[in-house]
């Protein structure tokens, strides 16, 4: 079966600093016609900072969609024609003030594709050296902090790192480096 649907029409309603929102009519496969509210993304990087005594490096910050202080590895959005690894780069020597000898593409995925388009690369950055202090954003407050990989885990496990690109990460982590 062709399951693809055909844009009929799209319509930007939102064109904001980092997403831009649109609203499709598409035709179905079974040739009905429906909506897709459709969020437009610049795609992200995300870096698992693993050094030798396999801790890894974290940020917390307030995350203002759910709400709360979620714990995360660094990340960030890619700027116009950025190459993803040079933008995993400059977020962890913004974020932890950390440089890495050694980068290796882990994977990357559609965060949430049933409305979004955003694609996230995730990258394994080790030999970490300390680089500049932090270069944040203007409207950025984080804390930076480090911990075993077990802990992580167990963070993973009970609830307390809960978002999509840390979760990946730490049991990719575990899986190449504790043997789970």
């Amino acid at each position: 079966m062709d399951f693809e649907e055909k844009t009929i029409s799209s319509t930007t309603i939102f064109d904001g600093r980092i997403v831009r929102l649109r609203v499709d009519d598409v035709s179905l496969p079974d040739g009905g016609q429906s909506k897709r509210e459709i969020v437009e993304h610049p795609g992200a990087v995300a870096i698992l900072a693993l050094d030798e005594e396999h801790n890894i490096w974290m940020v917390s910050q307030y995350r203002k969609a759910v709400e709360q202080v979620l714990m995360e590895i660094p990340a960030g959005t890619l700027e116009d024609n950025e190459d993803p690894l040079e933008c995993a780069r400059r977020e962890l020597a913004e974020e932890t003030g950390l440089i890495a000898a050694e980068w290796k593409e882990i994977i990357s995925y559609y965060c949430a594709p049933g409305f979004c388009d955003e694609k996230t690369v995730i990258y394994i950055a080790t030999q970490l050296s300390r680089g500049n202090d932090l270069s944040l954003d203007q409207d950025e407050f984080i804390e930076v902090s480090k911990m075993p990989l077990e802990t992580a885990y167990q963070h993973v496990l009970n609830g307390n790192i809960v978002d999509g690109k840390s979760l990946i990460a730490v049991q990719y982590a575990v899986l190449n480096y504790l043997g789970k």
